[in-house]
């Protein structure tokens, strides 16, 4: 924590405002505000948006402490306090700074072209059994994530581990004198940012000044050249002798290494010690990190045998690389982060292992700045190709192509096809090009190649839903009509928003300013977040095997017993990050997930004794809140609610958002609103609520058309089983859907119904996987390819529903991924 008054005087700047307010967050982004009396705001200029422009958001959350750089206009903000400085990025290094200053821990400081975080990661898996260790959330490497990490420090930690990252010359001393490491690692030196320095020693210099207050920097044997000055001593590894020495010998050798299926054996040398490690990984990048790690570990007087142990214990680290399956039993890896020779060389090796002689495909863009000429750097990249086993290039981006187009050598072998642009690639692109290769998508951000991504692992099909985007806004602000000017909205997403496609629909709830986002599982959100998606998102399932994914995309889980709530307090205990916001449930009658009343006292005694996760709200679920005759039972429930979260409130010492009225609730009793409402179906037009009071309109229409129309004669029989029996001369018409697209069986027979040409069209048969029989005889002039209609404005999705002996939700969210989604606009 720190005063107001005092980061006046770090900032050597007058404070019109409280002296004792208490800072205790630096905050950068508007969506991960968790205590915003207590935040404090950096006004970051960025790419395309200026930090101001989210002030008024950030303000109306309740933070009243800002730091700026541009023009400002304060009078709209009352009781707000503005810090103006020069540059805000300097002001938030300047407050890590003097936040570095107060503690005497050993710190360790990661720099390098790749492999800084793994490095991290795994001496953090090393060390921590032994110190309390503050280390780089994720990749919070660059110049805003450093001063956001060292902000972690306090009195507790034992250690620290940061990763540092730099892209130009004049930016590692800033950073330097901020973190201040007593022991350095440097992971390599790659091509990555080469054309912010006019040279690999002056980029190494750049590095090397990370380590001003280091006493050893750890580094492989080829990485620090005996040129370059440091007051540090350098400690190295290698199989080698050193490069420019008369064979001096590094202090770790690699004597030998013999890689089995799951592991590589090594053998080692280090202080005339010769010692075995088996070591958990088989791929190169990973040895060398591990040999990084363990050399740290030989510096800090760990013995060779604790170091066997640990090493072999050593878990994989997520990191930007995974495989994917693709469109025609392909498999693609994305690994479109960044783009450099060095990991298109890792990638490349990666996907190598993992094709095990299937065909591979590259998708590669130009590499910026890598400082290179064109011709060495793309003569370097196909060299690369050849030896990976890559069979056809795709090259994307004026520089790779002109390279490949006319200086390209046909001896490579593979073949090259050239585009211009991303947007080039995709309009040639087919699926016949694709048929059980290995993919690899690299590309440097700028070429957005993630479109390619989403291209490749599409799924096609003739039948669509089309989604009206126009309507779905009338329905929410019909809603919001209904709501007391304080309820905030929260809007349901899940399921792949109700079948409409959680992107799409997403993007237009941010656009009308809903206050947050509701999904079943982690990979929703993540699709979200991937659609640029940057409202609050809560996760409804949260389990073990999506906290990952969860915190990587700034995602909250809703906790809802003992055993998930202390398995995200541990993940994130593990991850160095403190205030993570949860989302508590209850169970006040549904009896499907949440904390009974019983453990309401627990919970309260839990939550208060712990300062990792910070409640953001707590919620319950309402059983029946359409039926009138169940309205004893809902208040109830309601009632239950109410008396626990002042419970909770007191517990806590500070206020959330309470929320368990959801569609139905919503329409029938203002009461039930707390202090946010969730829509669910409402939102796509339909309501299980028997009111005629609010006009609704209709969302989703799925479609499709007629594929073959056949004359048959009374006896004959449709289907499988022959259970559609001719009773008269009739014309049937098949249509391109089935229950593989979500289409009930229980439809067939005459249960169903479709609309073509103004008409009702009775199913005959059972309905087929892909595909269904209707009776059209009564239809005039209807042909191959008419389109058909099975729920939209003509046949209403209750009716389907009905018709179905089910509700309207199982048949949104039972329409298949495969059912193409066209969004409309009115």
């Amino acid at each position: 924590m720190i005063l107001l008054n005092k980061i006046a005087t770090i900032l050597a700047q007058p404070l019109q405002g409280p002296v004792d307010s208490v800072i205790q967050y630096l905050a950068i982004d508007s969506r991960n505000i968790v205590v915003p009396a207590q935040s404090l705001f950096f006004a970051i200029k960025g790419p395309r948006r200026s930090g101001i422009s989210f002030i008024s958001e950030v303000y109306q959350q309740g933070v009243r402490a800002f730091v700026v750089d541009e023009a400002i206009d304060e009078s709209k903000y009352p009781d707000a306090v503005f810090f103006k400085v020069a540059n805000s990025v300097q002001a938030l290094q300047q407050i890590a700074a003097d936040h570095r200053k107060k503690f005497n821990i050993p710190i360790i400081g990661i720099t390098g072209s790749n492999g800084k975080t793994i490095v991290k990661e795994w001496l953090y898996q090393l060390l921590q059994p032994d110190f309390n260790i503050v280390r780089s959330p994720r990749s919070y490497n660059s110049q805003i994530g450093v001063p956001l990490s060292v902000w972690q420090i306090n009195s507790q930690h034992e250690l620290g581990i940061f990763e540092i990252g730099i892209s130009a010359k004049g930016e590692m001393q800033s950073l330097s004198q901020l973190v201040q490491p007593t022991m350095g690692v440097l992971t390599n030196i790659g091509d990555a940012h080469n054309e912010g320095f006019s040279s690999v020693i002056e980029k190494v210099d750049e590095k090397v000044q990370l380590f001003a207050y280091a006493k050893t920097v750890i580094t492989a044997s080829d990485y620090i050249p005996t040129t370059v000055k440091t007051n540090a001593t350098i400690v190295r590894w290698g199989s080698k002798p050193l490069p420019g020495t008369n064979n001096e010998l590094p202090e770790l050798q690699l004597l030998e290494q013999q890689k089995l299926s799951t592991e590589t054996k090594l053998v080692l040398r280090y202080q005339q010690q010769r010692f075995q490690l088996q070591v958990p990984f088989t791929d190169e990048v990973s040895i060398q990190n591990v040999m990084t790690c363990v050399l740290v570990l030989l510096q800090m007087n760990y013995r060779i045998s604790v170091i066997q142990q640990r090493v072999m214990q050593l878990a994989a680290v997520e990191m930007r690389m995974q495989l994917r399956k693709a469109i025609n039993q392909s498999y693609l890896l994305n690994d479109s982060y960044s783009n450099d020779k060095i990991s298109l060389s890792l990638a490349l090796q990666f996907l190598k292992e993992q094709a095990n002689q299937q065909p591979i495909i590259a998708i590669v863009s130009d590499i910026v700045e890598s400082g290179e000429t064109e011709e060495q750097l793309y003569q370097d990249v196909a060299n690369m190709l050849a030896s990976s086993g890559v069979k056809t290039l795709y090259a994307v981006g004026p520089q790779i192509s002109n390279y490949f187009s006319q200086k390209y050598s046909a001896h490579y072998p593979f073949t090259a096809q050239v585009f211009a642009s991303t947007e080039d690639l995709l309009q040639h692109l087919h699926e016949t090009m694709f048929q059980q290769n290995y993919i690899l998508l690299k590309g440097a951000r700028k070429f957005a190649f993630e479109q390619i991504a989403h291209w490749l692992e599409q799924q096609v099909h003739q039948t669509i839903m089309e989604i009206n985007l126009t309507a779905m806004v009338h329905n929410l602000k019909a809603y919001q009509s209904m709501l007391l000017p304080s309820t905030k909205m929260m809007a349901m997403v899940k399921a792949f928003g109700y079948g409409s496609g959680a992107g799409e629909v997403a993007r237009r709830l941010q656009q009308q300013q809903v206050d947050y986002l509701t999904v079943a599982y982690a990979d929703e959100g993540v699709t979200l977040r991937k659609s640029g998606i940057h409202l609050p998102i809560m996760v409804m399932s949260a389990d073990e095997y999506s906290f990952d994914a969860m915190v990587n995309y700034s995602l909250e889980p809703e906790l809802f017993s003992f055993e998930i709530l202390t398995a995200f307090h541990q993940y994130i205990s593990k991850q160095g990050i403190q205030q993570y916001p949860i989302h508590i449930k209850l169970n006040t009658g549904m009896n499907r997930l949440g904390f009974d009343m019983h453990e309401v006292d627990a919970l309260c005694k839990w939550l208060s004794t712990q300062n990792l996760l910070r409640v953001k709200s707590v919620l319950s679920h309402l059983a029946a809140s359409e039926d009138a005759n169940e309205d004893t039972f809902t208040q109830m429930q309601v009632d239950q609610f109410s008396n626990a979260v002042k419970q909770i409130e007191i517990a806590l010492g500070y206020s959330f958002i309470k929320h368990i009225a959801n569609t139905a609730a919503i329409r029938r009793n203002a009461l039930w609103q707390f202090d946010m409402v969730r829509l669910g179906i409402g939102l796509y037009g339909a309501d299980n609520v028997h009111q005629a009071n609010l006009p609704l309109q209709t969302v989703a229409t799925l479609k499709t058309t007629i594929a073959q129309i056949r004359h048959l004669k009374k006896g004959d029989t449709v289907s499988y089983n022959r259970s559609g029996v001719i009773t008269s001369d009739s014309i049937i018409a098949t249509v391109r859907i089935g229950y593989a697209d979500g289409y009930p069986r229980r439809m067939g027979n005459g249960v169903g119904k479709m609309y073509i040409k103004g008409m009702l069209a009775p199913t005959v048969g059972k309905i087929c996987m892909d595909m269904c029989m209707i009776d059209i005889t009564h239809i005039p002039d209807v042909k191959a390819g008419d389109t058909v209609e099975l729920f939209g404005k003509n046949i209403s999705i209750q009716t389907v529903a009905k018709d179905a002996d089910t509700i309207s939700y199982e048949i949104m969210t039972g329409i298949s991924l495969r059912v193409k989604r066209v969004y409309i606009e009115e």
